[in-house]
C-alpha cells in the first residue's frame, strides 16, 4: 500500500489548481482522510511559510473514485497579517466530491491551559494490529500497513460519567517523517478520519450499518510529530436518524493536547438488496 508521502502527493497544474495522486486501496471509494489531506496540502502550497494551519472544516459531498485522481481548486479568501483563509474544492469528473475551508495563523502570545490526558495503558503493552487474528484488524493492517494502530481494549478504556460511547486508540506512523511541521499536520489530517466513526459503533457492535464520513473539523493546538505515539481519545455523544456525532482529543505521549477533531458520519441501517 502507499506510503503517506505517496498518499499526500500533489502536482501543481496552475497557480491555484492542483492534482492529487491516486493510490492502491481495498476501499470501494476514496478514503476521506486522503482527500482531506491532499486538499490541505494544496492549501498549504498557497500560503507564506510563516503561517501554520490551525483549523480546517470539510464536507464530504460525493463518494470519490479511488482509481481516479482528484483535482483541487484553491480560492484565496483572505490574506491578513495574522490570519489567512483558503477554500479548497476537490473535483472528479466535473463534480465536487469534497469542500474544505482552512485557516492559517502566524502565531501570537497569550494564556495557556489544556485538559488532562486520561490514564490509559501505554502503547508498548498493547498488541500490534499486525499480530492480530481478527479479520477486521487484519483488513486494517493491509490497508494501512505503514501505520502502527493499537486499540485500547474496551474493558481498559478510561470511563467518564455520562458519556454514551467511548474508544481510545494509540497510533503513529511506522517510518521516520520529514521535519517539516506542516507535513505532520497534513499527515494527521489524513489519519484523523481513521477509526473515529468506529467510536459510535462501540455500543452497537452487532448492528450492520452503512458507514461514511459526512463532515470533518480539526483544530491543531500544539506542535507534534505523527511518527511518535499519539493517543486518540474518542467519544460519540449522539447517534440518531442514521447519523452519529463523534469527537476526539489527540494527545502526545507527554500528555500535551495537540489536536481536536469533531466529525458527523452516516451509520444508517444497511439496506438488504
Amino acid at each position: 500500500m502507499a506510503t503517506i508521502e505517496e498518499a499526500l502527493e500533489i502536482e501543481r497544474l496552475e497557480r491555484d489548481i492542483f492534482r492529487g495522486a491516486s493510490t492502491e486501496t481495498q476501499l470501494p471509494r476514496t478514503f476521506g482522510g486522503q482527500v482531506a489531506g491532499q486538499a490541505l496540502v494544496s492549501a498549504v502550497r498557497t500560503v507564506e511559510p510563516n503561517f501554520q494551519v490551525h483549523s480546517l472544516h470539510g464536507y464530504f459531498l460525493r463518494p470519490g473514485n479511488p482509481d481516479q485522481r482528484t483535482v483541487y481548486l484553491v480560492e484565496r479568501i483572505r490574506d491578513g497579517r495574522s490570519f489567512c483563509t483558503r477554500r479548497v474544492t476537490g473535483v472528479q469528473d466535473g463534480a465536487a466530491i469534497f469542500t474544505m475551508s482552512a485557516s492559517f495563523h502566524a502565531g501570537d502570545e497569550g494564556p495557556e491551559h489544556q485538559d488532562q490526558m486520561p490514564q490509559v495503558q501505554v502503547p508498548d503493552v498493547l498488541p500490534d494490529a499486525s499480530t492480530s487474528t481478527s479479520p477486521e484488524r487484519l483488513w486494517l493492517m493491509r490497508e494501512w500497513e505503514h501505520w502502527d494502530i493499537r486499540m485500547v481494549p474496551q474493558e481498559e478504556v478510561t470511563r467518564r460519567d455520562g458519556v454514551a460511547s467511548q474508544q481510545q486508540v494509540w497510533f503513529r506512523y511506522r517510518h521516520p517523517l520529514p521535519d517539516d511541521p506542516l507535513f505532520h499536520v497534513c499527515t494527521l489530517a489524513y489519519m484523523s478520519d481513521m477509526t473515529l466513526l468506529g467510536s459510535s459503533k462501540v455500543t452497537h457492535p452487532d448492528e450492520r450499518t452503512q458507514d461514511a464520513s459526512l463532515d470533518h473539523a480539526m483544530w491543531f493546538l500544539r506542535p507534534f510529530r505523527a511518527d511518535d505515539w499519539l493517543l486518540y481519545d474518542q467519544s460519540s455523544p449522539s447517534a440518531s436518524f442514521g447519523r452519529a456525532l463523534t469527537g476526539g482529543k489527540i494527545f502526545n505521549r507527554e500528555g500535551e493536547l495537540v489536536a481536536a477533531v469533531v466529525q458527523e458520519g452516516l451509520i444508517r441501517a444497511r439496506r438488504e438488496r
